[in-house]
């Protein structure tokens, strides 16, 4: 009969550590330790940057709270302009394959609760004008960190 699989090794005995001991030589020698240094954390894995989405969501719905409580209504310009402000935070600081995730958010709470006051989401004229103005709000957001993050990685030559 043929084998088809290679014969296991020999079994070794067992043999209990013994312990080496060293001979002292006349002065005691110094071995040059070498520790390994801590590992880097990338730049890009920080924990402002996987936390930026939810804390995002939290502030807007504080902001459309404080709106909402002051009389949001009468001044949707200087709601919109809020949310755009608080949508290029949020985007600076969070990883760019989220930028739709974070104006998507900003544009819900703003439409939902600031416009239609019922959580309604609409696509009548002015939703969209506060759709682009948080898209681009977001995209230069991003764009600012972008560039923050490119002088980092190549500072001047």
């Amino acid at each position: 009969m043929a084998t088809l699989h290679r014969p296991a090794p020999p079994h070794r005995p067992y043999l209990p550590y013994a312990p080496h001991i060293p001979r002292t030589p006349p002065f005691p020698r110094v071995t040059p330790t070498r520790t390994r240094p801590a590992p880097r954390v990338p730049p890009d894995r920080t924990l402002a940057r996987d936390l930026a989405l939810p804390l995002g969501a939290v502030a807007a719905a504080l902001l459309v709270t404080a709106l909402m409580l002051s009389g949001g209504s009468a001044h949707a310009p200087v709601a919109l302009a809020l949310f755009a402000l608080l949508t290029v935070a949020v985007s600076l600081l969070a990883r760019p394959v989220l930028l739709p995730a974070v104006v998507l958010v900003s544009w819900m709470f703003y439409d939902g609760f600031v416009l239609n006051q019922r959580s309604d989401l609409a696509f009548q004229p002015q939703d969209r004008t506060g759709l682009l103005v948080l898209l681009l709000a977001g995209v230069a957001g991003a764009g600012g960190a972008a560039a923050v993050r490119a002088v980092r990685r190549h500072p001047a030559r």
